[in-house]
């Protein structure tokens, strides 16, 4: 008997980013990227530059501070981005946009930023991931008014993290006012 084999066709990497501002990068952010990087073969996050914001750390110390955090996932790589979210994932090559929502009033926000998004690109498809439920009530501007009272926040986000929220604070108090006009 002689057997055909087939030929394999290339399958396409599945390639995402996860785009934020990441000021500063919390625990939830973490768990999202970890679970992202379950689903795809490559996730970029990126680090959004913008200069109308008010910023704790400049967009080269969050990418930084997310590297770090994010290092034990192969897969995942972090630099920072200038611009529309659908034209990052064009330059990166990626197909997919993944969005954290954590309660009712995400789901609105990342609901019409997802209707522009497609109707943009319609190529690129939202990929929307629950936030784990310890980490629903942590949002960056909370942790930033945590850390502005001297709460603790070792349980919000990564070790490098608090570290870094902490060096800010012995350097007169965390006070969002970083540019991004020097990136």
């Amino acid at each position: 008997m002689h057997y055909r084999v087939k030929e394999a066709r290339p399958v396409a990497e599945r390639v995402a980013i996860y785009p934020g501002s990441f000021d500063p990068p919390t625990n939830g952010h973490i768990d999202i990227v970890q679970r992202s990087s379950r689903l795809f073969d490559r996730v970029v996050v990126g680090v959004g530059r913008n200069l109308a914001k008010k910023t704790v750390f400049d967009a080269d110390a969050r990418v930084a501070l997310t590297r770090e955090a994010c290092r034990e996932w192969r897969n995942v790589e972090v630099r920072a981005f200038d611009g529309l979210q659908v034209d990052f994932a064009k330059e990166v090559g990626a197909s997919f946009i993944i969005r954290g929502i954590r309660a009712l009033s995400d789901f609105e926000f990342e609901f019409e930023m997802g209707n522009m998004n497609r109707r943009l690109a319609p190529e690129i498809e939202m990929v929307y991931l629950m936030t784990a439920p310890e980490y629903l009530f942590v949002s960056a501007s909370r942790v930033k008014e945590l850390v502005a009272f001297g709460a603790p926040i070792d349980n919000l986000v990564p070790k490098n993290v608090a570290k870094a929220l902490r060096a800010h604070m012995g350097k007169g108090g965390l006070r969002t006012g970083a540019t991004e006009s020097n990136d």
